[in-house]
C-alpha cells in the first residue's frame, strides 16, 4: 500500500477546526493512521499559527490550545528546511512557499480547498486535490 506524501494547506486546517463534519476534519483525524505522511516547513507552520490566531477566523480554540495543536503537528509532520527558491511558480505569490516545500519534500500531492491556486505545480508531477478527493483516493470515503 502506497503511503502518500502530502502537504496540508492552511485552509484545510482552518476548515477542520471550524467543523467536525467535513473531509478536512476527517483528514486531520487520520494524521497518525499511516496512510499518508504530511510535510512541514518553518514558513508553513508560521502561516498555520498566524491564520489560526486571527480573531475573526472562526476557530473556537484558545491561544494555548492552538499552540498545543501546532506542537502536535510539528511532532507528527516531516520537517524540511528550504535551501533554494523556485519562484515564481504560482499565480499567487503568497502560496509560493508551499510550492517550494512541495518540490523540496518531493510530495505526491498538495491538499487544499484552493486547487486553482496550485495548477502550475502539476507540471512537476505533484497532484493538487481537495480533502474530499484525497480521502477518496486513499479509500477513507466512498
Amino acid at each position: 500500500m502506497k503511503i502518500w506524501q502530502i502537504i496540508i494547506d492552511t485552509n484545510v486546517l482552518v476548515a477542520a477546526l471550524r467543523s467536525r463534519l467535513g473531509a478536512s476534519f476527517k483528514l486531520l483525524s487520520l494524521l497518525r493512521g499511516g496512510k499518508f505522511a504530511f510535510h512541514l516547513s518553518v514558513a508553513l507552520v508560521c502561516e498555520y499559527e498566524d491564520v489560526l490566531k486571527r480573531e475573526n477566523i472562526g476557530v473556537k480554540l484558545s491561544t494555548e490550545e492552538i499552540d498545543k495543536l501546532l506542537d502536535v503537528l510539528c511532532l507528527l509532520g516531516e520537517k524540511h528546511q528550504i535551501w533554494y527558491l523556485w519562484r515564481p511558480l504560482l499565480e499567487d505569490a503568497k502560496d509560493e512557499f508551499i510550492a517550494e516545500l512541495a518540490l523540496n519534500a518531493r510530495v505526491d500531492a498538495i491538499v487544499t480547498h484552493n486547487v486553482k491556486h496550485f495548477r502550475n505545480i502539476r507540471k512537476f508531477g505533484i497532484e493538487v486535490m481537495t480533502p474530499n478527493e484525497f480521502l477518496h483516493l486513499i479509500g477513507e470515503i466512498k
